[in-house]
């Protein structure tokens, strides 16, 4: 059986241990950088990186690592997981028994595809990304590391988004548009057109909040 640690004690740790479930895989311990109970009764739960060393110190044989940080936080998912790889713990990547994934489908390491999504002909997922509950993403698309599609969003083909961005619930992308670098689809939004690197932008149409 396959050991891994979950680094994030709230809901996306919860999601993901659900995700894992059926398969021959058992979370041992639990890593956060806040003060908090652990999310599953019978896991022990570590205080950030100096609980980290010391609970790592003990270990015997491999252990790998699911970043369980979600929503907007892409570069902080991705950092956590580099840094890990450099402790000699790689990343677990999580496909959900209930997950459609094309055989033609690049997924990068650490990837999280979570129940009743759709990663579909041709898509390639890059490192630390979040396919969240009934996401879809449709053929041609490519998803830059630490992106996050969150429950139900779905992009049409053809679909880019760099680095770090965030889909927001229910989202629409219409096809082959540009999400860029770390920008944010807020909940519901439709987007008919490209939306630039750190630009947030919400409605249906979707029109620019901030950048």
């Amino acid at each position: 059986m396959k050991e891994v640690i979950l680094w994030g004690g709230t809901g996306q740790a919860r999601v993901l241990s659900e995700a894992l479930a059926s398969s021959d895989v058992r979370v041992v311990a639990v890593f956060d950088n806040r003060q908090i109970s652990s999310p599953f009764p019978d896991v022990p739960i570590f205080l950030g990186h100096e609980g980290f060393h010391g609970w790592l110190a003990s270990r015997t044989g491999q252990v790998h690592a699911c970043v369980a940080i979600g929503g907007s936080h892409g570069c902080a998912r991705l950092h956590l997981l580099e840094w890990l790889q450099q402790q000699g713990v790689p990343p677990l990547t999580v496909v959900h028994p209930r997950a459609f994934v094309a055989s033609d489908a690049k997924i990068g390491e650490g990837a999280q595809i979570l129940a009743m999504s759709a990663v579909c002909s041709n898509v390639v997922l890059g490192r630390a990304v979040i396919v969240n509950t009934s996401a879809s993403i449709d053929h041609d698309c490519v998803i830059g590391d630490g992106v996050h599609v969150g429950p139900g969003a779905n992009l049409a083909g053809g679909v880019c988004v760099e680095d770090h961005a965030f889909i927001g619930a229910g989202a629409v992308i219409l096809p082959r548009l540009k999400i860029g670098h770390s920008a944010i689809v807020g909940a519901g939004a439709v987007v008919i057109r490209d939306v630039t690197s750190n630009e947030i932008v919400a409605g249906n149409p979707a029109k620019a909040l901030r950048r």
